[in-house]
């Protein structure tokens, strides 16, 4: 029996659904990586109950530190985003988590700009604040090893393609580390969205919306980038395609994250016989019921979608490109 609804939030769901192709379903993905962050650093003595822990978030981050926070008694400080909804300011404030949210700004990058300039104000004031660094600091890798284990234990761990959002690289990086441990061919496909610096696709920008949690406009110190064995980078149309069908065809109800994860999935699965694929769906489809959902009709059959195969960054395009990484380290300057 679980002690606090974030052990159980945090506990994934693993669905056949086709031949060789599985969705790794979360409720909130990143519980997963707060709550073992957060029992390390009181169990190393980093800090103690009661302490403040702050950090900076888009969204789904800010949820599972304050349902960590809420479980081993601390107090949560958040600077967030301008995409934190109605929704999740109210969750917070009931959970009693501090949110200190952005001024509207059309710019990403100037964006997390301003939060990690907030970041750094707060710690001059409260240096006794403890800044969980989520981006960059590898304590969030620590929580995917039971995860790793149950997909092995479900899948063999053979022959397997993992593919998922690429974003702080915790999730994606962690689990291919931990299954690799024992299936060193296990393939990683990370997905991104065009405009994201990670893997140098600043360069491509989307007309539509970048999608959240999955890309950034600066460098993150948790990515292990020759970790990856291949890159899709998907525009917010693909991945609302995906999104819609993911639900029509399988009734899984994810956010737009999974959508081109689902989609990168897909292609990986008909192009490998030999290979079982595994998505990641991290959040579910709540936040994007007017952005995503509402727009059904509109959305483009998946069976007319197919990347574009490139072989550097400069042929970037939109909607959907791919690219073999082959492990390789970080592009020049990251």
């Amino acid at each position: 029996m679980d002690q606090h609804i974030a052990e159980s939030v945090g506990r994934p769901d693993l669905i056949r659904l086709e031949d060789r192709l599985i969705c790794l379903r979360f409720e909130t993905m990143k519980v997963v990586s707060a709550l073992a962050a957060v029992r390390h650093l009181l169990d190393t003595g980093a800090v103690r109950r009661g302490d403040t822990l702050l950090d900076s978030s888009s969204g789904i981050y800010a949820y599972a530190l304050a349902l960590a926070c809420h479980r081993y008694g601390m107090r949560c400080h958040i600077v967030g985003s301008t995409t934190v909804d109605h929704t999740l300011r109210t969750q917070l404030a009931v959970l009693g988590a501090t949110l200190e949210q952005m001024e509207p700004c059309s710019d990403l990058k100037l964006d997390q700009k301003r939060r990690v300039e907030r970041i750094h104000e707060i710690l001059a004031e409260h240096p006794e604040y403890h800044w969980m660094r989520q981006y960059h600091d590898d304590v969030h890798y620590l929580g995917y090893r039971a995860v790793a284990d149950r997909v092995r234990q479900a899948t063999g761990a053979e022959a397997l393609t993992l593919v998922g959002g690429v974003g702080s690289g915790a999730s994606t990086g962690a689990l291919a580390r931990y299954l690799r441990q024992d299936s060193p061919g296990l393939e990683l496909v990370g997905v991104q969205p065009y405009g994201s610096v990670t893997f140098g696709a600043e360069h491509v920008a989307d007309p539509e919306i970048i999608i959240a949690g999955i890309g950034s406009s600066i460098p993150f110190g948790n990515v292990a980038h020759e970790l990856y064995d291949t890159l899709h980078w998907i525009s917010f149309d693909a991945a609302l395609a995906g999104s819609v069908d993911l639900l029509r065809r399988h009734a899984v109800f994810a956010g737009l994250s999974t959508g081109a994860g689902y989609l990168a999935a897909r292609w990986e699965r008909d192009r490998a016989p030999g290979r079982t694929v595994l998505f990641i769906a991290a959040d579910t489809g709540h936040r994007y019921v007017d952005t995503v959902y509402a727009r059904h009709r509109e959305a483009a059959r998946v069976a007319d979608l197919a990347p574009r195969t490139v072989s550097s960054q400069s042929e970037l395009a939109l909607p959907w490109s791919r690219m073999r990484w082959n492990r390789s380290p970080a592009p020049g300057g990251l």
